[in-house]
């Protein structure tokens, strides 16, 4: 049992998140006693799973975290949302917006509600928040803040990475930008190239560096030069380059700074160069990215300079086969020391309020390589996985087990320690064809004479809205095309019921004629029984639980009408937690007794406010777990 304060509270809550642990591996993991330090916190107060979101997903799942409400209470329900005058899908975490042209633009978060932080600042209590999803722009903290999960590129994007390669037939993969250096007339070996900045809000177009790239075969590296810092850059074959701090020049006195990261993966006999995404540079970022707004570049000057994107890890870079599962897993190193780096720092001079901090790279490593634990998963195309890689999900777990360790020396007697995940994993083996289903049913059309498939495209692009009832957009659910809703909507209000119960009733139970009926879809929920509060209405009109190994597919998430309903998921992408929620529960730790039964995200923040002596919030949910 913990002591307290005189004040009846504990003085100070430690959180450790670690994205996507799942229960039944950590258990088994614990069983075999490969995680001591969990072990610990087992022992002295509980593991427990711990229910999660519909849908289970990073931003809306740590959003109930914060807030302790319901989606529906804070707004966020899908990474993506879709606008019902234009029907293109964008994402839901924030946006920009500028009044007029007098005033410059400025980035809104699109996670409302009132998180546990803004709870404490009102009692005079202090937290340190690092790396939370939807925390961009930051919240004005008593303390200190690093935004998380919703920090775009420099391209506005969540991730837009460059290919420079000679190759003459390469061409654009997902999110990715494909640039072919031009030789140096006169020079043997030296390229020019350039670095793709944002768009240009007076010329059009696109910002940009020039770079020279001077190839050295002989020594498998390529020297970068450019009037960035430094001046000129080593790029060694098979490993990952210092960061290049660039600037994008705007006008005389105006520039954009960016920072980028490369790895060189051939000299010949083509040139091969990956680029990262261009990160803020955290001296001068484009918008706020923590608070105080100089605690960005305070933390870079203690700990050196670090990733600011909200999606650190280049999970784009292998799922397009640019870069080897090798190349990942050394750029996810990088990003586990930064945060441990950041972590330790902090709790260096933590005495009082909260602590968070969440580690996002186990989420990342298990999308890319669950397919290794499986022999037969679609994504090993046949092939028996690489022995090399069979194990990195169980070192995965035992590396958060030695954060929480190394949290754990923080930790005095009046200290609440919590290590937690939002979520579990599963298999992702095959995709479901959401508006290839509706248009079979008749429900979705498409232009007279396009066929589905590559013609169709994507972001409903092709759709024939006069005829159409019903489509997919985004991870997790369905939309009616509704009168005065939609702007080319044909469903009448008063049927939009009659028209989800239909919806339901016909995915619910869909089987999956391919492997011998497998069970794809469990059930499909109208939005009024999974959410209630103040943006009720901005969530999908129904919500589909997807069956063990299967998940919508890339296709629908992007507004696509695919051939067929089903498809084999052949990407390194092979593991997901978009599942039927009940599936895919989170663990939780503490170093305190608690009520594990039937924990749940929304309970979080009660009990961090509980343990802090502050009344919960008004509109929160959940209950404390204490």
């Amino acid at each position: 049992m913990l002591d307290r304060n005189e004040d009846g509270a504990i003085k100070k809550v430690i959180v450790i998140g670690l994205d996507g642990l799942d229960p039944g591996i950590t258990a088994g993991l614990l069983e075999a006693g490969r995680l001591p330090n969990l072990a610990r916190l087992r022992e002295q107060g509980g593991f427990a799973r711990v229910a999660t979101t519909r849908p289970a997903q990073t931003p809306v799942a740590w959003s109930s975290f914060a807030t302790g409400t319901n989606p529906g209470g804070h707004g966020i329900f899908d990474f993506l949302r879709r606008s019902p005058r234009t029907y293109l899908p964008d994402l839901a975490l924030n946006r920009y917006e500028q009044k007029n042209a007098f005033l410059p633009p400025k980035a809104v978060n699109l996670r409302r509600g009132t998180p546990v932080w803004d709870l404490l600042k009102a009692a005079g209590r202090g937290a340190t928040v690092l790396r939370c999803p939807c925390t961009y722009p930051p919240d004005p903290v008593r303390g200190r803040m690093l935004s998380g999960m919703g920090v775009p590129d420099l391209r506005g994007g969540l991730g837009t990475a460059t290919f420079y390669t000679t190759e003459e037939s390469a061409r654009p993969r997902e999110s990715e930008q494909v640039l072919r250096p031009q030789p140096v007339a006169g020079s043997d070996g030296v390229f020019a190239t350039h670095l793709i900045g944002p768009r240009n809000p007076r010329a059009g177009g696109d910002l940009r560096v020039e770079v020279t790239i001077r190839v050295d075969r002989p020594g498998r590296r390529v020297l970068l030069r450019s009037d960035g810092t430094p001046r000129e850059l080593e790029v060694r074959q098979g490993a990952w380059s210092d960061w290049l701090r660039v600037k994008f020049k705007l006008g005389l006195l105006q520039s954009v700074r960016g920072m980028v990261r490369f790895y060189l993966i051939a000299c010949e006999p083509e040139l091969a160069l990956y680029a990262s995404p261009i990160n803020f540079d955290p001296d001068s970022p484009f918008f706020p990215i923590s608070e105080p707004p100089e605690y960005a570049a305070d933390l870079a000057r203690e700990i050196g300079l670090y990733y600011t994107t909200g999606m650190v890890e280049d999970h784009t870079g292998l799922n397009n086969e640019r870069i080897s599962e090798a190349a990942f897993l050394d750029q996810c190193e990088i990003a586990w020391r930064e945060r441990e780096a950041m972590m330790h720092h902090e709790l260096e001079s933590f005495h009082d309020g909260l602590f968070y901090c969440l580690f996002d790279t186990p989420d990342r490593i298990q999308h890319l390589f669950w397919r290794f634990r499986e022999v037969d998963h679609p994504a090993n195309r046949g092939q028996a996985p690489d022995p090399e890689f069979v194990s990195v999900i169980a070192e995965t777990y035992r590396r958060c087990d030695a954060i929480v360790g190394g949290a754990l020396e923080y930790a005095d007697d009046q200290t609440l320690v919590i290590a937690m995940s939002d979520h579990g994993f599963n298999s992702f083996r095959r995709g479901v064809h959401l508006n290839s289903w509706l248009l079979d049913q008749g429900l979705l059309a498409l232009q007279p004479g396009i066929r589905p498939g590559e013609e169709a495209g994507d972001l409903l692009r092709q759709v024939d809205w006069s005829r159409t009832r019903a489509y997919a957009v985004g991870l997790s659910g369905l939309y009616l095309n509704l009168q005065g809703r939609e702007e080319q909507g044909i469903v009448p209000p008063e049927e939009a019921e009659a028209m989800k119960a239909a919806l339901a009733r016909g995915l619910t139970g869909l089987a999956d004629p391919q492997r011998q009926g497998a069970l794809a879809i469990r059930r499909v929920l109208p939005r009024e029984e999974v959410y209630h509060g103040p943006y009720l209405a901005e969530a999908p009109d129904l919500l589909v639980d997807f069956a063990e190994g299967y998940r919508v597919s890339w296709s629908s998430s992007m507004g696509g009408v695919a051939e067929g309903q089903f498809e084999d998921n052949v990407k390194k992408w092979s593991g997901d937690h978009i599942i039927d929620p009940d599936r895919v529960p989170g663990v939780l730790f503490l170093n305190r007794p608690f009520r594990g039964a039937a924990a749940r995200l929304m309970d979080l923040a009660p009990t961090i406010l509980a343990a802090l002596g502050v009344p919960k919030g008004a509109v929160m949910e959940g209950e404390s777990l204490l």
